[in-house]
């Protein structure tokens, strides 16, 4: 099987803390000496948040869509020690060990509707993806979308999967579609969903979706907590995305529906 190539980096300096989110990612400098967005496995969702993070991230980046690179991030606990802001401090505290970092792209601004100029096959791709993978934060409110060099990057993937964080029934979610789309940023703009959907089912294999979930570090996926071991969520989320990739047809029609 093919293997994600993901490169692992240190935290070696904390520059702040980025207030916007509700998470409350931070931006870092690593030992490779360039600048990242780190998600901290001790904020709100966790370690979860991570995974659908990574995977929507990855599956983005395989169907085509720009998306900054994403790397491992080892955080030591000197930087909870050197944090004034107990806020700060205590997320730091809690997330020493493998965290996610984001390329940061300098200078970047935010997708605006009204005023930023995209293509109907970029727009289409997104939110089929989004879709397919139950992204409830890509909205008006908050785009999670960036114009850097004038093209369309995404961001912020974290809020994906929500299925995970009830592995009870997770099965339950296996048929169902995605009515939020409606509330999608760039649903008006997606004009070409059903090409859209043929160019993610021919670059989406099985193949390809299972070496993304493979590439998820195994400590992220450990929980005593949940009712399943690793190698089983990994098998979850590939069934999941398999059946999806199954109903895209629905989610097309719910899609065109719903613009």
């Amino acid at each position: 099987m093919q293997t994600l190539e993901i490169r692992t980096v240190n935290v070696v300096q904390y520059i702040s803390p980025l207030r916007e989110g509700g998470s409350m990612p931070g931006l870092v400098k690593a030992d490779d000496e360039f600048t990242y967005i780190i998600k901290f496995r001790g904020a709100g969702q966790g370690k979860k948040a991570l995974i659908a993070e990574f995977l929507g991230g990855e599956l983005a980046r395989a169907i085509g869509l720009k998306m900054p690179e994403l790397v491992f991030m080892n955080l030591d606990d000197s930087f909870s020690i050197m944090e004034p802001d107990e806020e700060v401090q205590d997320l730091l505290k809690f997330s020493v060990g493998l965290n996610l970092g984001m390329h940061f792209l300098s200078s970047a601004i935010t997708y605006d509707p009204l005023v930023s100029e995209v293509d109907a096959m970029t727009c289409s791709k997104i939110v089929m993806l989004d879709s397919l993978i139950s992204n409830i934060d890509r909205t008006t409110k908050n785009p999670n979308i960036l114009i850097w060099k004038k093209e369309l990057w995404i961001i912020d993937n974290g809020a994906s999967f929500y299925f995970h964080h009830n592995w009870d029934n997770w099965k339950n979610h296996l048929t169902r579609s995605f009515p939020m789309i409606k509330d999608h940023v760039l649903l008006e703009k997606a004009t070409k969903l059903k090409e859209a959907a043929k160019k993610i089912q021919k670059d989406l294999s099985e193949e390809k979706v299972k070496t993304i979930i493979q590439a998820i570090p195994e400590e992220w996926l450990e929980d005593e907590q949940d009712p399943l071991n690793p190698d089983e969520k990994r098998a979850a989320y590939l069934e999941y995305m398999m059946a999806k990739l199954g109903l895209i047809d629905l989610l097309v029609k719910e899609a065109q529906d719903a613009r």
